[in-house]
């Protein structure tokens, strides 16, 4: 639909009208270019007179016209005529006696001027086309909101506010921050209430937590809970080439919701505009600055009587400015963490309502096995499992789609490779060294499976699936887990005599937790409770403003000394568990070898009943500060490249 502006705008009627004049001026050119000098019309009679006389120098004849040069003394001049209806036999035997120079061309239809306007024409379409390209493409597009706008004086309309069909009841896994997110209800409700009290809720509300945790989807279900206009862009679409293209956007937007208001406006991926100011390539005038000066102008230049909430999303609060943060800005911060097992179980119901089930499925039982699983990892795990099963023509989805569908998003697709017999059985030690520990020590998560089914980019693979989601890691289980992810380079030792490439992700990941339970976590005797990680340098504010390392370099090396330690004693601990129960383990390598993939039931059999190594303490339950006992966080399950 054309804007009421284009209506009242005369510009383009200049324009066009400008087109025009200048199509008619190359014609006149090229039609003045055609006939050259005026020619004198003469009459037939008058013509052949002056054949008669000798004055005709030259003449051409194009059907029945007739033109040609005269003698006028030493100057010739152009003439023109035309031959009677009935022709002259005998026109061109005087022509030839009086020596005339005669020429024949072909009639001219109409179209010699358009011939000739054909080169210009082209010259003007290609200048045509490459001015408007260049205006439209380099300078922010000649559509709305683009630099062509803006110098006619316009800006771009912001798109209609709708109210979102999506309720609370479909936002699962985060209760807190429902809670938190629903005391605006009634303010939006009956702002009036609470302006009546002088009560002014907070306008600005950050939402932050990892991606896919439903941090739109909960702004959404805020706005249709409410039942008010629902304002949604991501903070990438304010920027653009040209300084000032995204503050007018801004406002643009901010106008809009105070005239719906109650409203809500959603600034997605903040971080985008939001990043510390100074840092960036043009100082403080590049546009993303300008951009960001605008948001909080705008968040400023809130009344109290407007009821207009602005909830913003980001997965990086800590590279946000603190000028955004600052009270009466987004003061207020709701965290969306990762769902623990209820609230997976809860996604899982709410991902599935319109998916039919076989009897056989146990939600419960799928949320138990996608620990460390975002709301978007859980939807889409219910929409690879259903197609799995639309794939094989059935009518329900069945456990082993989403069993099958779980190990396909962590560890990728099964692979068909060539693995030569040698390399097939390290591979088959290797895993059930992994296994073997994880199934003697008594703090080990248990068991899911193990596999040496190449899958993505490893070649096998223990699961490992926790019982009790962890708020906190105590030190003993971090050393099993240690002594686990060691166990596959352990077998290789005692099963082969020798080691391979395959223990590289293994020893990437011991070290990474060696290395922050020594610098982390305090828990070396040698360094003690002292913070000796590596210095982190900030993605956005780069190495000259990086916190510098805080300690010696003698601290440093006692730091690796302490590191070197919980590894080397992790892998005896594994070498020594594995030696004690040889010959299961050797049972275990035989199945896996010949089966490929062994569920926890069949290692149990294989590995038989648990001999505690010595030395090993009973597991304890992990107690947060109520004394309750605590679920959360992901414990990682063995992933091999080997």
């Amino acid at each position: 639909m054309a804007d009421d502006d284009d209506e009242k705008d005369p510009k383009p009627l200049i324009k066009w009208a400008l087109l025009i004049g200048l199509f008619f001026a190359l014609l006149a050119f090229s039609q003045l270019l055609t006939t050259g000098e005026k020619a004198a019309p003469k009459s037939y009679s008058e013509f052949k007179a002056l054949v008669g006389a000798g004055r005709v120098e030259s003449v051409t004849f194009e059907g029945a016209r007739i033109h040609g040069m005269l003698r006028d003394g030493a100057a010739t001049t152009p003439f023109s005529s035309y031959l009677p209806p009935t022709g002259d036999p005998d026109l061109l035997a005087t022509l030839e006696a009086r020596g005339v120079e005669v020429r024949s061309e072909p009639a001219d239809d109409g179209t010699s001027w358009l011939v000739s306007l054909l080169p210009w024409l082209l010259i003007f379409g290609v200048w045509y086309f490459l001015w408007f390209r260049m205006s439209g493409s380099m300078m922010g597009g000649m559509g709305r909101g683009g630099v062509g706008d803006i110098l006619r004086g316009r800006t771009e309309p912001v798109k209609k506010a709708k109210i979102p069909k999506i309720r609370f009841a479909d936002v699962a896994g985060q209760e807190n921050a429902k809670a938190e997110v629903s005391e605006l209800l009634e303010f939006l409700r009956d702002a009036e209430r609470y302006q009546k009290l002088g009560a002014e809720v907070p306008h600005g509300i950050l939402l932050q937590g990892p991606p896919g945790t439903g941090k739109t989807m909960l702004a959404r279900a805020l706005a249709g809970e409410a039942g008010v206009p629902f304002f949604h862009m991501s903070a990438s679409e304010f920027i653009e080439m040209f300084v000032g293209v995204g503050a007018s956007r801004v406002r643009n937007l901010f106008d809009a919701a105070k005239k719906a208001q109650p409203s809500i406006v959603f600034i997605d991926e903040l971080d985008s505009v939001g990043r510390v100011r100074g840092a960036g390539l043009g100082g403080g005038h590049d546009e993303r600055e300008q951009t960001l000066n605008q948001i909080l102008a705008e968040m400023d230049g809130f009344e109290g009587h407007e009821a207009v909430v602005v909830l913003a999303a980001t997965n990086r609060p800590d590279v946000l400015d603190p000028a955004l943060l600052r009270p009466g800005r987004f003061d207020r911060h709701v965290t969306l963490e990762l769902p623990d097992l209820a609230g997976r179980e809860a996604i899982l119901k709410v991902h599935t309502r319109n998916v039919p089930l076989a009897d056989g499925v146990d939600l419960h039982k799928v949320a138990t096995g996608t620990p460390g699983f975002s709301g978007a990892d859980l939807k889409n795990l219910v929409n690879e499992a259903a197609m799995a099963a639309a794939r094989e023509s059935l009518t329900r989805v069945e456990a082993r789609h989403f069993d099958a569908m779980r190990d396909r998003i962590i560890m990728g697709a099964v692979r068909t490779l060539a693995i030569h017999e040698d390399e097939r059985h390290r591979l088959a030690v290797h895993e059930s060294g992994h296994t073997a520990v994880a199934y003697f020590l008594p703090l080990a998560d248990p068991l899911h499976k193990v596999t040496i089914i190449p899958r993505g980019r490893s070649l096998g693979s223990t699961h490992q699936l926790p019982e009790i989601e962890r708020h906190t890691l105590p030190e003993e289980y971090l050393k099993e887990r240690l002594a686990v992810i060691l166990g596959g380079r352990a077998a290789e030792q005692v099963f082969l005599g020798s080691v391979s490439s395959g223990a590289d992700e293994d020893i990437r990941m011991a070290t990474q937790i060696a290395r922050s339970m020594v610098g982390r976590w305090g828990m070396s005797e040698e360094v003690g409770p002292v913070d000796v990680r590596e210095s982190e340098s900030h993605p956005f504010l780069g190495r000259e403003m990086a916190q510098p390392r805080s300690f010696s370099e003698a601290t440093a090396a006692l730091a690796d000394k302490a590191v070197k330690r919980y590894l080397v004693e992790a892998e005896a601990q594994a070498v020594e568990l594995l030696k004690q129960n040889e010959p299961k383990v050797a049972r275990l390598i035989a199945d896996l070898e010949e089966r490929e993939t062994l569920d926890r039931n069949e290692i149990a059999v294989c590995l038989g009943p648990k001999e505690v190594a010595a030395g090993s303490r009973k597991a304890p339950k992990p107690v947060s500060e109520s004394g309750k006992t605590s679920e959360s966080g992901k414990v990682p399950e063995e992933k091999d490249g080997a």
